[in-house]
C-alpha cells in the first residue's frame, strides 16, 4: 500500500491587484481561477466585479500579493514620438515616468508592468520580454512590453496566423464604444495566460 495521502497540492490562492485597468478582462481572469482580485482606474468598471475607481495609491499598500498594471501611455508611446518636445517640454512625460517607477517600486512581491513600445526603456528600464497577440490566439500584431518582478515571462499559448496591425484594427468593435477604449482592453489570450501562468506559481 503507498504510503501518500492522495491529496494533490495546488498553489494557494493569491490577493491580486490590477491596476489602472476598467475592463475587468485580466481581473476577471484570475476570478475564474479562485483568486481575490480588484481592479482599479479613475474610470469606473465596464462590467460588474470588485473594482476601486479612485487612485490606486490608496490601495496599493493593502498586502497584495501580486500586481498587474497597465499604466497610461499616452505621454510614453513611441507611436506618439512627433509629440515628444512639447511634453517634455511641459512636464507631462516625466509625470507619466515618475508614475510608472512608483508602481515598479510598490511593496508588492510581485509585479507586472504592461505598456507598448515606449520610452520607459530608455529612460527607467528595458521590459523583460515583448510578447504579440498572435502569440495568445489573436491574429494581430501589437508589440506589448512587460517589466516583471518575480514573476516569469508569458509562454505562447496560441501561435495562430494573421498580422494585422492593432492600431488600424477596429473590427468587432460594439457600437459606442470609443476606439481608444476597444483598442486599450486587454487581450483575452493573453489575460488567461497571465491568469493560468502566474495564478499557479507556488
Amino acid at each position: 500500500m503507498g504510503g501518500g495521502s492522495g491529496k494533490v497540492s495546488t498553489p494557494p490562492t493569491m490577493k491580486i491587484l490590477i491596476a489602472c485597468e476598467y475592463s475587468g478582462t485580466v481581473r476577471d481572469a484570475f476570478i475564474k481561477l479562485g483568486h481575490t482580485a480588484i481592479s482599479c482606474d479613475l474610470l469606473p468598471t465596464d462590467v460588474p466585479g470588485p473594482h476601486y475607481q479612485g487612485d490606486v495609491f490608496d490601495i496599493i499598500n493593502d498586502g497584495f500579493d501580486m500586481m498587474i498594471a497597465h499604466p497610461p501611455c499616452t505621454h510614453l508611446a513611441v507611436s506618439g514620438a512627433r509629440h515628444f518636445p512639447a511634453k517634455i517640454a511641459d512636464g507631462r512625460q516625466q509625470a507619466a515616468l515618475d508614475f510608472v517607477q512608483r508602481l515598479m517600486d510598490a511593496p508588492i512581491p510581485r509585479i507586472a508592468i504592461e505598456n507598448p513600445i515606449s520610452v520607459i526603456s530608455s529612460k527607467i528600464r528595458k521590459p523583460d520580454q515583448i510578447i504579440q497577440p498572435w502569440q495568445f490566439g489573436h491574429g494581430e500584431t501589437k508589440a506589448t512590453c512587460l517589466w516583471l518582478k518575480n514573476l516569469p515571462c508569458l509562454v505562447p499559448t496560441d501561435v495562430v496566423e494573421g498580422r494585422e496591425q492593432n492600431i488600424w484594427l477596429v473590427k468587432g468593435k460594439p457600437k459606442g464604444v470609443p476606439t481608444w477604449k476597444f483598442r486599450s482592453k486587454t487581450y483575452q489570450g493573453i489575460a488567461n495566460a497571465m491568469a493560468n501562468q502566474w495564478g499557479n506559481i507556488k
